[in-house]
């Protein structure tokens, strides 16, 4: 699963594809409050992308693929900000 719901954060590892979307809107909508750790994330789609956007989902860790990770700062508005 590309998705796991923790008990404060929702890890997406992997390739995270558009089928996931769904799944991770309805997580979200369920536990609120929840933060995002993408440390071992190696693609999102941006159905996901857009759902993390909209729900406000802070990020605890970015991807370690440089590219990904410098595209994804570039959207999300840093915590405290």
């Amino acid at each position: 699963m590309p998705i796991e719901f923790r008990k404060k954060q929702v890890l997406l590892k992997g390739i995270v594809g558009v089928e996931e979307a769904e799944n991770l809107l309805a997580g979200l909508q369920k536990r609120g409050g929840l933060s995002a750790d993408l440390s071992t994330c190696e693609h999102l789609h941006p159905a996901n992308i857009q759902v993390l956007l909209a729900a406000q989902v802070p990020i605890d860790a970015w991807p370690s693929d440089v590219v990904l990770q410098q595209f994804l700062q570039s959207i999300f508005i840093p915590r405290g900000a």
